[in-house]
């Protein structure tokens, strides 16, 4: 194909000025072979391929393979491309310079191109700089950022370039709409979602396979089993990637016997078909019906048992996550990235280290220790056995980090109290222009404002600076990690006064933080009020009964003790014992 692609290049050749690449440092034998070869007219394209097969650096041959070449718009595409599939970025850049010289860089398929490599290079806002610069922007560079922002997880900046009034002159295709729902599937934005469905219904594209393959896909994923049935049943050509979807739609919304029903009306189920609904029975919890599931199946593939492991690790159940992951490992059944992530968090809630060093090196054997999924798993799992030098060493080994990589290491200093390197982590973050921090990166910042003395308005300054900077709503999670901290410092005037701020009056899960934080302090009168509030909200007697009996203890106040445990006593409250576990010679054992 790409020889075909070079002999077409050859008709369209139009003489331009030469690339100005730098000299590369050093040129070996091949290289002047690879420039007889370009005085002898043949196609330079087909040289730079050949030239840099044999070459370890490819970048530095790319470069010496192209001074003085004057590519027209068919090559630079190819050349473009070329840059991207060997992360060439230097490369990429040099020919981008070369088409804003030449003029090509309204070229519709030349900026597309110059996109897509800036998206590769996980460089996204020079990609979207690039498409905001594009005169009469069309919908293959349109579709090119927002796809380059669905796959690297930034689902809202898509929807919000999906969205933008000011490029609502380009007409969306199948494409830009199933980049769109994609997004919203994630989010689980029900609304937008049905607001794209009848966007698509009014062009006539709802019925397409593709289109509404992700309709049923975003509608199940928004907890919505019949709309999902019904974009489902209005698909004309149904495939099978349709059935799976529908499958997949009820079983994890908890329609277990749909989707069953959907299985045996499914004319040829195939194993995604039966992962779908092994999916669906472990997040209702039925794991020994998973399991069952599994093993009835004649040829598994990981994501039968990613599904199955997976259920373990969130029903807490790691000990038994341990013994699906190593019948996996036994049975030669092929592990990816999702599987090493599952397994090293079950694992990080242990904290078995031993354990987790062990699947370290299994995944450096399968080569996946670099991944950015794998090495975030690592990261938190080091970090939740207190090894947090180790933790960071793979944090900084990762070739590209993302945002869960950057919160997981921010949580693992937080959670070992080196509130000094969690702002030093922070501010390194803020500096970078594609990765921006998110409600759980602050909820980590103002944790670990809780260690080393840290003044009370630091914590402050950060909570103000996530609303108004960078316009995150606080949840009560935020709320509730800023009140802990108030009291912890004494402003517990400051914390009541915070939940009425905020609106959170009426949310009960507030109000028990702030009875907690009483206690630290002893402050009684605010204690009574958050008391009353939580027995109103949440009716949790037994929680306020302990708290306000220890702390009228602490103030001698023995009669209104002996009428707090008199009511314990006979509405029969008892404290629950507490639990831990340890690890002793590979083993984990209850205490």
């Amino acid at each position: 194909m790409r020889r075909l692609l070079c002999n077409e290049a050859r008709k369209f050749h139009e003489p331009h000025r030469p690339l100005a690449f730098p000299s590369p440092l050093a040129c070996s034998t091949s290289l002047n072979h690879t420039h007889n070869i370009v005085d002898s007219n043949l196609n330079w394209v087909d040289v730079a391929e050949v030239h840099v097969q044999g070459e370890p650096n490819a970048e530095v041959a790319l470069l010496e393979a192209s001074r003085g070449i004057k590519p027209n718009s068919f090559a630079l595409v190819n050349l473009i491309g070329l840059a991207c599939n060997l992360n060439c970025p230097s490369f990429g850049q040099q020919l981008h310079s070369y088409v804003l010289r030449s003029g090509y860089f309204s070229h519709i398929h030349v900026s597309a191109s110059l996109i897509k490599f800036y998206v590769r290079m996980h460089s996204f806002s020079d990609a979207h700089k690039l498409f905001v610069e594009i005169p009469q922007p069309n919908v293959v560079s349109w579709n090119t950022l927002i796809s380059g922002y669905v796959h690297a997880g930034q689902f809202r900046n898509a929807l919000s370039l999906f969205t933008r009034p000011e490029k609502s002159h380009v007409c969306a295709d199948a494409f830009s709409f199933t980049s769109a729902l994609s997004a919203c599937s994630q989010l689980s934005l029900f609304k937008l979602g049905s607001s794209i469905h009848c966007k698509t219904v009014r062009l006539g594209m709802a019925s397409g396979t593709v289109v509404a393959n992700c309709l049923i896909d975003m509608y199940g994923k928004c907890g919505s089993v019949e709309r999902a049935v019904r974009a489902f049943s209005e698909t004309i050509d149904k495939d099978v990637i349709s059935w799976n979807s529908v499958i997949a739609a009820s079983a994890n919304n908890g329609h277990i016997e749909l989707a069953y029903e959907f299985l045996h009306l499914m004319p040829k189920p195939d194993t995604i078909s039966y992962n779908g609904l092994i999916n669906g029975i472990a997040q209702a919890g039925n794991m020994e019906d998973a399991v069952q599931v599994l093993s009835s199946l004649p040829s598994p593939n990981s994501s039968s048992w990613n599904s199955v492991i997976t259920g373990f690790v969130n029903r807490n159940r790691a000990r038994e996550a341990l013994d699906m992951f190593c019948k996996m490992h036994s049975r030669n059944v092929h592990m990816d990235e999702f599987t090493f992530s599952i397994i090293l968090n079950g694992i990080a809630g242990l904290s078995a280290l031993t354990w987790g060093m062990l699947i370290h090196c299994c995944t450096i054997k399968w080569g996946l220790d670099t991944s950015v999924v794998v090495g975030s798993a690592l990261v938190d799992m080091y970090s939740k056995c207190g090894q947090a030098k180790n933790a960071e060493s793979i944090f900084h080994a990762l070739p590209n980090k993302n945002l869960v990589s950057w919160n997981a290491i921010i949580s693992g200093y937080a959670r070992n109290g080196d509130s000094a390197r969690v702002i030093h982590l922070f501010e390194l973050l803020k500096r970078g222009r594609d990765i921006k921090p998110d409600g759980i990166t602050f909820l980590n910042l103002i944790s670990a404002c809780s260690h080393d003395q840290i003044p009370l308005e630091i914590a402050i300054h950060y909570f103000e600076s996530m609303i108004n900077e960078y316009k995150i709503s606080p949840s009560t999670e935020h709320c509730c990690s800023m009140l802990r901290l108030m009291g912890q410092k004494g402003e517990l005037w400051r914390a009541e006064r915070l939940i009425h701020e905020l609106g959170f009056e009426s949310c009960g899960v507030v109000w028990r933080a702030l009875l907690g934080a009483c206690g630290t302090r002893a402050d009684l009168p605010v204690a009574e009020i958050a008391a009353a509030k939580v027995i109103e909200l949440e009716r949790d007697e037994d929680y306020v009964y302990v708290m306000m009996s220890n702390m009228y203890a602490s103030f001698g106040r023995w009669e209104d003790v002996n009428v707090i445990r008199g009511l314990m006593s006979k509405k029969r409250v008892r404290k629950e014992a507490g639990s831990s576990w340890i690890e002793i010679d590979s083993s984990i054992s209850s205490l």
